[in-house]
């Protein structure tokens, strides 16, 4: 016996054989190499079709795909210091006061007086009161209208998710691609088309230059749901009160509910562009708000969000809508971290909000760095002043080549306009998260590079 076959064996290991000998009946031992070879692999598959809504989504989600080209360069360029202005993620300490209000909840769990298990789904009594007090009691809120969650993203899903697939929807065009992507698969759109770089069905309201970054409703088609992120995600445009006005006014004409992004209203301080919807009459009829405390105090970790269903938000049937949302909540959601709760009632106190609003303030600061040096380099600039994000033309370039450019070049990576929309197309997005000294770094390596262009 010479060789041995098995699938089962490690590489090349030693098989030692005993064999009779058949003249004098004593036994002999050989040893001989044994040859591994793996079993063929098959391809196993279950009985379920893949949701073809999915498969409508054009290559990965912005923000991985962003991540995955910066990872190909470094490895290409492994001495390169990268500096980041891409994805809008925090960057400096949450503040003392709700950073130890958090530990404290958090050891608070160690003991029988601070345990707690299960909350109420819709987030705890004295946070919902706190955000409305804080932020809506001028608007005529109420607590009870006020759901706590980990997170306005997160609760755009629960919202497509009781909004249901057989509405239809307007986005901004550009905008933040959670509102495009959690249409597509819901079912609300048709496939992508690519000469309009766009999905069927789904109504982009064209925001640029030339209209203020505020759309045309006079064109617009009627849909069941507006998507309105403001200050917008991108473009850094704060809508006018005459602009918002005209906004609820077109909602209220066609029946339609408007899903109010207030995600970095925080940022916002001329006093001619509101921070909430509701500073809008007419506002509880025809729209709902969601918020969060990623962008105000450093939460992008910790998870704590709201979203504000007015009483008076019906369906056409005169069903509340916040009926329906309560329902969504208490079924496929468990309440908000009793920790992170905890820090955002921290942030909601008086020594909470001056040390956030110091926060918001340093961003600010570094957004107009950003803002004053692409304008001193000759660039066409847009927004920095009344959101953290800082919009720069680069006229007939496509947005993912100009974010090749700039990493090659300068090795920073920002966020190419494209990818909020195909109005979006000739820009790149950047981001004032960032500590100070590489925001200053950034811009010498940006005059450097484009100093001369």
């Amino acid at each position: 016996m010479a060789d041995l076959t098995s699938s089962f064996c490690s590489a090349q290991p030693r098989l030692h054989i005993r064999s009779l000998n058949r003249t004098n009946g004593t036994l002999r031992s050989r040893c001989c190499k044994v040859r591994c070879v793996a079993a063929p692999a098959q391809e196993v598959t279950t009985g379920v079709k893949r949701n073809e809504n999915i498969g409508k989504l054009q290559a990965g989600y912005l923000f991985p795909e962003i991540g995955r080209r910066r990872r190909a360069h470094q490895e290409k360029n492994p001495d390169a210091k990268i500096i980041s202005l891409g994805i809008g993620d925090t960057t400096e300490p949450v503040p003392k006061s709700i950073a130890d209000a958090m530990q404290k909840a958090a050891a608070g769990l160690a003991t029988l007086e601070g345990y707690s298990g299960y909350g109420a789904e819709q987030g705890r009594g004295e946070v919902r009161q706190a955000i409305c007090d804080r932020f809506y009691s001028h608007v005529g809120r109420k607590a009870n209208e006020i759901f706590v969650s980990d997170g306005s993203k997160c609760d755009i899903g629960r919202l497509q998710m009781m909004f249901g697939a057989s509405t239809s929807v307007a986005v901004q065009d550009p905008s933040y691609p959670v509102y495009v992507d959690s249409s597509v698969i819901m079912g609300m759109t048709d496939g992508y088309d690519e000469s309009s770089k766009g999905f069927g069905k789904l109504e982009y309201m064209v925001c640029r230059p030339e209209n203020d970054f505020f759309p045309d409703l006079s064109n617009a088609r009627r849909t069941d749901l507006i998507f309105f992120c403001n200050p917008n995600n991108p473009t850094g445009a704060a809508a006018t009160r005459k602009q918002l006005e005209e906004l609820v006014a077109f909602a209220r004409k066609n029946g339609s509910i408007i899903i109010y992004d207030a995600a970095y209203a925080i940022y916002i301080s001329d006093p001619e562009r509101p921070q909430s919807i509701f500073e809008i009459p007419g506002a509880e009829e025809c729209a709902l708000e969601t918020c969060s405390f990623s962008k105000y105090a450093g939460f992008t970790g910790v998870r704590l969000g709201w979203t504000v269903v007015p009483e008076q938000l019906r369906y056409s049937d005169g069903f509340p809508v916040i009926n329906d949302f309560n329902r969504i909540m208490t079924t496929v959601f468990n309440g908000a971290s009793v920790v992170a709760q905890a820090g955002g009632f921290a942030c909601l106190q008086d020594e909470g909000f001056k040390e956030m609003q110091e926060l918001v303030a340093f961003y600010k600061e570094n957004a107009a760095i950003l803002r004053t040096t692409f304008k001193e380099l000759g660039f066409s600039v847009y927004g920095g002043e009344d959101a953290p994000y800082v919009w720069v033309g680069f006229p007939g370039k496509p947005s993912w080549d100009v974010f090749a450019e700039i990493l090659e070049r300068c090795n920073i990576v920002t966020t190419p306009g494209s990818g909020f929309g195909p109005a979006g197309e000739g820009f790149v997005r950047a981001s004032a998260f960032g500590h100070r000294e590489d925001i200053l770094e950034a811009v010498e390596r940006f005059k450097k590079e484009f100093g001369g262009r």
